[in-house]
């Protein structure tokens, strides 16, 4: 009696590097930790504010490597102009949807709004003060007007921030339940499934040495900054 015939695993391309992946996991960790200390158990914000101060060292890390990570991290592979846009809507709309081994026309600039949006909280609460205990590092340095006028923003971005967050979720988990590309197992190991794809497969990675460059260079440019403006970069 023979047994059944063995089948190799299908296999799988680079879609996304390591340091990419960890940015993105640790942005969203960061997100949500900064929403537990700020109303949870951190009655002096101090857990929060450094929060703050990791989201910007990741957001300027993932600028950074925007620029000289992988090919799939890079904002030259994935953002692409209004026309890219509306092709790819109209192969969805007609049931041929474009699959790409990166962020799609529309995901792409999801992603840039996501980094914008969180580093404008982030910003922003460098110069927020609830004029009692809570006082931001760059509040010595600012005046009183700016102070008012950055918790006002602080509070007032946060539902457009969740808001897009709860939009990026969906999308996800719907591409990765209904659709051919699982995006959320891509984005914990790396890969996808061997396949034709609309942009260059397999992904190239940026390197690790690269990688602790950005990151020791985004520190850098976080507390650096922050001292150099007058403003205290230690809560």
């Amino acid at each position: 009696m023979t047994g059944a015939p063995l089948t190799s695993p299908a296999p799988a391309v680079l879609a996304w590097d390591l340091p990419t992946r960890l940015a993105k996991w640790s942005l969203a960790a960061l997100v949500g930790l900064a929403f537990l200390s700020r109303y949870y158990g951190d009655a002096g914000l101090v857990w929060h504010q450094w929060n703050g101060l990791a989201i910007l060292v990741v957001v300027v890390f993932r600028l950074f490597w925007g620029l000289v990570g992988g090919s799939t991290a890079r904002f030259a592979g994935f953002l692409r102009g209004p026309r890219a846009g509306l092709r790819y809507v109209a192969a969805l709309l007609k049931g041929r949807p474009l699959h790409f081994l990166g962020h799609n026309p529309l995901g792409g600039w999801v992603v840039m709004a996501l980094l914008g949006l969180v580093a404008a909280q982030a910003l922003t609460g460098l110069f927020t003060s609830d004029d009692i205990i809570v006082y931001g590092p760059m509040t010595p340095v600012v005046s009183e007007e700016t102070i008012r006028s950055a918790s006002v923003w602080h509070q007032r971005l946060y539902p457009y921030l969740l808001a897009l967050i709860g939009l990026h979720v969906a999308t996800n988990i719907a591409y990765s339940l209904f659709g051919r590309d699982n995006l959320i197992r891509a984005m914990v190991i790396g890969t996808k499934p061997a396949a034709s794809y609309a942009d260059r497969a397999p992904a190239t990675p940026g390197g690790i040495g690269r990688a602790l460059l950005c990151l020791g260079l985004a520190v850098l440019v976080v507390f650096g900054g922050i001292a150099l403006a007058g403003g205290d970069p230690f809560p």
